[in-house]
């Protein structure tokens, strides 16, 4: 969740773009566990921001019901975000999401966004020193490394060999497709005042770059990966939104993701294949390519190069969670390696 206190954020009219994705052919990453690879058509899910608020979170049972009734839907990610910014990170809260991730009836693919941890500061989430927070996600959501959640979980790749169990990979129709723990907050370097800090903490900084070291590790890894088995797109998931539209965004909010983003354009430039980056974090749908040739956000971050095969698609999450996102992989020889539908919840 883009956090509302930052004052240098001017508000813009949200605006919606259709996807016009670039067809290439594409690589994966993660081993071939069994389960891993199906023939023909394939779909997966994808939400974020939700649930949002006292009446979300009453409805997300009927949600997950509706998502498990959707036909040849076979995996689902969840973008991070799974409270609003405003609301207790209390350990009973984190058992009720975890007991409804348990009701997906197939695979359930979760990476943390700010609200469960980052934020969880603020006097209204309940003071929590966020790296406490932290480790309950990673106790609850991750207490079995290495396999999805849901109640029919695969095999998966992931770093819990280096404290990131939540950084997890896998290869599907030839993709590959890799979770990366990066968030809003400036992935989790604003200050915690509630707690006494007006600058971040050595902790708090120490924190963020080994978690972006090892998500950049991820996104490199996917890519050597991808090159290696000849597939046809790399797949990424993250919570924060790294090219926001809704905001004029400033270096203060979004100066950590600059490693991130360069690591993006270089594999991206060293890939034939497509590239997508699947986030939430600012709420409305979005498809746009963000680091082609002459967008705003190569000069915002500083990075030479980029990448016009790299389509980013934002997720509708708080107000905005009506829908689910329903992505197919198409069989090879399609225009395009993907192609996706917002259905709505109460379809």
């Amino acid at each position: 969740m883009r956090t509302p206190r930052l004052p240098a954020r001017t508000p813009l009219a949200a605006v919606a773009v259709a996807a016009v994705l670039l067809a290439v052919p594409a690589a994966a990453v993660a081993s071939d566990a069994p389960g891993q690879q199906k023939d023909g058509h394939y779909s997966f899910g994808v939400i974020g921001d939700v649930p949002y608020g006292s009446a979300q979170v009453a409805a997300f049972p009927g949600m997950v019901d509706r998502i498990n009734a959707e036909p040849d839907l076979s995996l689902t990610f969840h973008v991070g975000d799974i409270k609003n910014g405003s609301t207790a990170c209390t350990n009973a809260y984190f058992s009720f999401i975890r007991a409804q991730f348990d009701r997906f009836t197939m695979p359930l693919v979760y990476t943390p966004g700010d609200n469960e941890w980052t934020d969880c500061h603020r006097t209204n989430n309940g003071t929590y020193d966020p790296l406490e927070r932290l480790a309950t996600i990673r106790s609850t959501f991750f207490d079995h490394p290495g396999t999805t959640l849901g109640t029919d979980p695969v095999t998966v790749d992931s770093q819990a060999g280096r404290g990131f169990p939540e950084n997890v990979s896998l290869r599907r129709q030839g993709l590959t497709m890799a979770t990366i723990h990066v968030v809003g907050s400036n992935n989790g370097l604003l200050p915690w005042p509630e707690l006494g800090h007006l600058t971040p903490t050595p902790e708090q900084v120490a924190e963020e770059s080994a978690r972006m070291d090892a998500a950049i590790d991820q996104v490199r890894a996917a890519f050597a990966d991808a090159r290696q088995r000849h597939d046809r797109a790399v797949v990424l998931f993250q919570q924060a939104d790294m090219f926001d539209p809704t905001y004029a965004v400033t270096w203060a909010d979004d100066s950590a993701f600059q490693p991130l983003v360069r690591a993006l354009v270089e594999e991206s430039g060293r890939f034939d294949g497509e590239v997508y980056l699947f986030d939430g974090d600012s709420h409305v749908f979005n498809a746009d390519h963000p680091l082609a040739a002459g967008s705003k956000w190569l000069g915002f971050y500083g990075v030479e190069g980029s990448a016009a095969n790299l389509t980013r698609v934002t997720v509708d999450g708080s107000s905005n969670n009506v829908d689910f996102l329903k992505v197919t992989v198409n069989r090879p020889g399609a225009d395009h390696v993907l192609s996706w539908e917002r259905v709505p919840y109460a379809s």
